[in-house]
């Protein structure tokens, strides 16, 4: 189903479920940290806090984002519950909607998040005057796919190429309709340029400026495949595999067992998202992993012990930064990556 003129739904993180959105008839907006903004986040969130949700808040104050009808925010960590809070607070005429996000993926966990599902779209149906149905979400459903098909499609193409392109790209889709992604799900044709860099995979949370990507390029490295929330990870095709089910426990399935971030916890297997982050480069040819994450990010930081260890082991580099949503930070950085790629050679 595509989108009406109704504005913008406004996001921030890879879990949103973006058919849901498309089905009520809004246009997805996702707020990216980029970009020169006073700090007012300071005015009502920790200075010692996620970055990420700063500079949110900071391009919202500031009136750097477009009007939007409403905003959903994924309750996935402790910064984004107060990110909902610091909104609610500065911007009370705003509609905004926190919605529970479980950190595991039970058949619990499942059922849970489906009712969560059905209370967002209820909350958009109040905000767009839409009816929507679970035969609208089915449709939306079909066009995300085709649209995480195509996206698949280029990143295997450009893998050898400019990857500022393909991020570009990426964040130009988080803010159409499904619709008008799938139409201009293309790349200017010096993607093709291509790369002999060190063969690098790339993993961690919000890293959307692709002048970024220019710079691990100019320090010699070739990214061959990312796990990045503002990467392909937040197109991860939605298979329908259990058709027996009702429309939102299947999206619950789907939203909920797609590649992870490290928020999201296996009891019976606590270092599964670090063996599944190997297993990713392993598969890409990566002579090693540069892992980025912002400051102050408590369950990357939790997990990073279990990253070591595991990439260890197998004998596979890595390297890990750490930002703060800018580029400057990532590019204080470049004597230690173009240190970590020399290593390589």
């Amino acid at each position: 189903m595509s989108s009406h003129e109704k504005g913008r739904i406004g996001y921030t993180c890879a879990y949103t479920p973006l058919p849901v959105i498309d089905a009520a008839g809004f246009r997805p907006y996702r707020i990216l940290p980029q970009g020169n903004t006073p700090d007012q986040a300071g005015q009502y969130l920790h200075d010692n806090l996620c970055p990420h949700v700063k500079k949110v808040l900071d391009r919202v104050l500031a009136g750097q984002v477009p009007e939007l009808a409403g905003t959903v925010l994924m309750n996935s960590c402790d910064a984004m519950r107060r990110l909902a809070d610091a909104w609610r607070a500065a911007r009370p005429q705003d509609n905004v909607l926190l919605v529970d996000l479980p950190v595991t993926t039970d058949e619990a966990a499942l059922k849970f998040f489906a009712v969560q599902l059905e209370v967002m779209a209820d909350h958009l149906k109040q905000w767009g005057g839409l009816d929507f149905n679970a035969a609208d979400v089915e449709a939306s459903l079909v066009d995300f796919n085709r649209l995480s098909g195509a996206l698949s499609e280029l990143s295997d193409a450009i893998s050898n190429g400019n990857r500022a392109d393909l991020q570009t790209l990426y964040n130009a889709c988080t803010q159409r309709s499904l619709d008008e992604s799938i139409q201009n799900c293309q790349l200017p044709a010096v993607a093709a340029a291509p790369n002999k860099g060190v063969p690098v995979f790339l993993f961690g949370n919000v890293l959307p400026d692709p002048e970024a990507f220019e710079l691990f390029a100019d320090c010699g490295a070739r990214i061959v495949g990312d796990d990045l929330c503002t990467g392909y990870r937040q197109f991860t095709s939605l298979e329908n595999a259990r058709p027996d089910e009702s429309v939102w426990l299947q999206l619950a399935r789907h939203m909920l067992t797609k590649p992870p971030c490290a928020r999201t916890f296996f009891p019976a297997q606590p270092g599964r998202v670090a063996h599944d982050t190997l297993t990713a480069a392993k598969a890409c040819g990566a002579a090693g992993v540069i892992g980025h994450t912002v400051k102050f990010c408590d369950p990357y930081l939790a997990r990073m012990p279990i990253f070591r260890e595991e990439f260890k082991k197998a004998g596979m580099p890595l390297l890990l930064l750490e930002g703060d949503c800018t580029l400057r930070s990532i590019g204080q950085q470049r004597t230690r990556i173009e240190a970590f790629i020399e290593m390589l050679r």
